[in-house]
């Protein structure tokens, strides 16, 4: 194995299919509404959309699927770009947010301590 994931590995749906076929199809009917034609968004920006999501979820298979579904929906290697980007940006930008609840948490926890320690010295 030279790699941790290959493409080929999307063959093994097929035995999660057959040991849970109900929950597989459930998750397939969920899983194809990307790829809807008829739907109030566009198939090119549900595939965008996906892609991005794919980089945010880190799911390399989807990145393959919906990569090849950008193309196919006549997105631009511009704006696959773009839309890896976003993704990106926002990644970092939760990132930033629970850095700002992180010290959030330790004032609040800093604060704690600090009665405590007061507490303790009064005692």
């Amino acid at each position: 194995m030279s790699a941790y994931h290959d493409h080929s590995d999307l063959s093994h749906l097929a035995e999660l299919k057959e040991a849970a076929p109900r929950e597989f199809q459930a998750w397939a009917r969920l899983d194809g509404i990307v790829g809807y034609e008829d739907g109030e968004i566009p198939r090119k920006y549900r595939e965008l959309i996906a892609l991005a999501v794919a980089h945010a979820t880190q799911c390399v298979y989807c990145l393959d699927v919906h990569a090849k579904g950008a193309i196919e929906a006549g997105a631009s290697r511009a704006e696959v770009a773009e839309a890896a980007l976003i993704a990106a940006a926002l990644r970092s930008g939760g990132a930033g947010a629970h850095a700002a609840l992180t010290m959030k948490l330790y004032n609040r926890h800093s604060q704690k301590s600090e009665r405590s320690e007061g507490k303790q010295q009064s005692a």
